[in-house]
């Protein structure tokens, strides 16, 4: 999958989770939405892109992937 579309699918989750105040709660959130709705090859394609530089993902969907394990 291309990372913009990627980037673009996990920026939207994280806009929708943001909305929580507990900022922490919402990365937890982006977190485990991540890992119920993307398949693993996504999951691997994102976390890559995140490990090297991840511009253009929110910093809290930065925090969410970084939390991920392969």
């Amino acid at each position: 999958m291309q990372i913009e579309k990627l980037i673009k699918m996990a920026n939207a989750i994280g806009e929708f989770f943001n909305a929580d105040p507990d900022k922490e709660a919402a990365v937890e959130s982006i977190k485990n939405h991540l890992i119920r709705a993307w398949e693993p090859r996504m999951r691997r394609e994102i976390i890559d892109y995140c490990r090297k530089d991840g511009n253009g993902l929110a910093e809290p969907v930065k925090q969410a992937v970084m939390k991920l394990e392969v």
